[in-house]
């Protein structure tokens, strides 16, 4: 995703490569425009195979080496693009203050180029400019030699916190299991650990449904009557933090915490609680838990009354073993029929397939493509409700991308929908990609980052640039 935001940031650099600033201050250090023409025909050169070398990283660790060597050259471009911005912007605001003084001066051109001058100690800017083309040359060639192809520019058009909402008009499936779970949870006693407090895992590969699932056990209105206090708290980070995950119970459960608590204060706090109260906990997406993780979590749960339930949702075995599950469901994946009929509510309006005849078959073979996992078929299906097209479809099925070989567990079919996501919500969705795991995002201060970057750029004079971002 970060290649979208260095597309974003070629695009920026061309729209600095024709300002009138730079042309003023390219006059005042005497650089040869034709100098400055090479530095930008580089970089159309490496722009246009941005596409292809994004869709080839995956399957080729050269071509993803590549990308950073691209990388390195365009922010270094942008360094030295942003020092001629800044000088030019205190000349202007120098002879404003002149102007307001009551002095009428014309801008000082050799004050100007000493001013440039100075970040660049013991280069010139030309010999920047030229080091930078000739680093960029170098790149181009090696474009070359990976078999990169030229596209049309941006034609091609850490997972979010869970929360326990869930639309079940889109959930597919499940039903015996999730009878089965329901059953187990309204049950007052496993027996089996000795406990107030059972544990029940659902354990499956990333994509196949296990939030969904447990999602639609928070929500079942025998099981919101049958318990006292629910807490859902997504764990998701690869490191299990204590006391993170002990705040976010006590604020499941309406209870306040301060930023300076220790992990004893909040524990005690959760005791108090949680005590001789029937206590429902899911933790989603929990990747790793030390023994003393798990030793530790449970103790102020022990309070609760006979028939808490805690439910895990896990990619590994080793979580639901560690916390002592007493049952585990290895969640698999959906049938042909069950993938077909989430794929149709998604991806046909009114669900109706029957209705594109041209398109079905296409759709019947990308769904086959998907494996059975949930998660796959609903972001091709969202992806696909907005292309009408066969060659649109044809695109989707025939993709490289489907034989892609990732080192970090990212599906095909969720390259493929960002891959063909517009220019706009492609870079802006991939600014979010710098943020760490779990972020918690605020609209208002998002969108002005986005600003900043130069994402948003209002096409309409009475707009404001704040409303380019309900895209």
């Amino acid at each position: 995703m970060a290649d979208a935001l260095l597309s974003a940031s070629l695009q920026v650099l061309f729209e600095r490569l024709a300002s009138r600033e730079l042309a003023k201050f390219i006059w005042a250090q005497k650089l040869s425009p034709d100098l400055l023409n090479e530095l930008k025909r580089k970089l159309v050169v490496v722009h246009k195979v941005l596409n292809d070398a994004e869709m080839k990283q995956f399957s080729d660790p050269l071509v993803k080496m590549w990308l950073v060597q691209v990388k390195d050259a365009v922010y270094h471009a942008e360094d030295l693009l942003d020092e001629i911005a800044t000088e030019a912007l205190r000349c202007e605001i120098e002879a404003s203050d002149s102007q307001a003084s009551g002095t009428h001066q014309a801008w000082n051109w050799e004050k100007v180029s000493a001013w440039v001058k100075a970040p660049f100690a013991n280069q010139s800017m030309e010999s920047s400019v030229k080091k930078m083309i000739a680093k960029l040359e170098k790149i181009a060639e090696e474009k070359e030699k990976l078999g990169l192809k030229e596209g049309e520019g941006d034609k091609l058009s850490p997972r979010p916190p869970t929360t326990s909402l869930v639309d079940e008009s889109s959930v597919v499936g499940r039903d015996g299991i999730k009878e089965e779970m329901v059953k187990w949870l309204l049950s007052d006693k496993e027996n089996a650990t000795g406990n107030n407090i059972d544990v029940m895992s659902i354990v499956g590969i990333g994509g196949n449904g296990k939030t969904t699932l447990a999602q639609l056990l928070y929500n079942h209105d025998t099981v919101k009557q049958h318990f006292h206090l629910k807490a859902w708290v997504c764990v998701s980070s690869q490191i299990f933090l204590i006391e993170e995950v002990t705040k976010s119970i006590l604020k499941e459960i309406g209870s306040e915490t301060k930023p300076d608590d220790t992990l004893n204060l909040l524990q005690l706090k959760l005791k108090e609680r949680v005590g001789n109260k029937k206590f429902l906990l899911v933790l989603d997406d929990v990747w790793d838990m030390k023994p003393n993780d798990w030793d530790d979590l449970r103790k102020p749960l022990l309070t609760a009354a006979e028939g808490s339930k805690i439910v895990v949702t896990s990619r590994s075995e080793t979580a639901a073993k560690i916390m002592r599950a007493v049952r585990t469901h290895h969640l698999g994946i959906l049938s042909p029929p069950e993938s077909w009929s989430l794929f149709t509510k998604l991806a046909f309006p009114n669900g109706d397939s029957r209705a594109y005849p041209g398109l079905e078959p296409i759709g019947r073979k990308i769904v086959d493509k998907c494996q059975g996992l949930p998660l796959a078929v609903k972001a091709l299906g969202s992806l696909l409700y907005y292309k009408a097209e066969k060659r649109e479809w044809e695109d989707i099925l025939n993709s490289e991308t489907w034989h892609s070989q990732t080192d970090h567990e990212i599906l095909p079919s969720l390259i493929l929908s960002y891959q063909h996501l517009s220019p706009p919500v492609k870079r802006c969705f991939a600014y979010c990609s710098i943020f760490p795991k779990d972020y918690e995002f605020h609209k208002e201060k998002l969108i002005l980052l986005w600003m900043a970057e130069g994402f948003l750029h209002s096409g309409q004079s009475n707009r404001r640039m704040e409303e380019e971002s309900s895209f």
